[in-house]
């Protein structure tokens, strides 16, 4: 499966609850989106606040899919290719100096 066909499955879902409904009490909006993005993200390093080692893999994949899924919708309902983005994100990161 390739970011198109998750992006649709992500679709699909949101369809199913109504979220996007003009009426929707979650409306799906970029910037609630990208709150939302940011809130997941942060959910991720709750896995290794006070710790180093990782404690449930399974909980963390599973914020890194709510993670994964508002990245997608993001990019779609802001009419962003995210494929393209990261590979010309790639393609600029590669001439970059780092530090060694």
């Amino acid at each position: 499966m390739d970011l198109k066909d998750l992006t649709e499955c992500m679709h699909a879902f949101v369809r199913s609850k109504g979220w996007y409904e003009p009426d929707s009490k979650r409306p799906q909006q970029p910037r609630n989106l990208a709150i939302s993005l940011s809130l997941e993200a942060n959910e991720v390093l709750e896995h290794f606040q006070w710790r180093d080692d990782l404690k449930d893999k399974n909980e963390l994949a599973s914020e890194l899919a709510d993670v994964a899924l508002y990245l997608l919708q993001l990019a779609s309902v802001s009419g962003i290719d995210l494929e393209q983005a990261v590979l010309k994100k790639l393609e600029i990161n590669s001439s970059r100096e780092w530090d060694q």
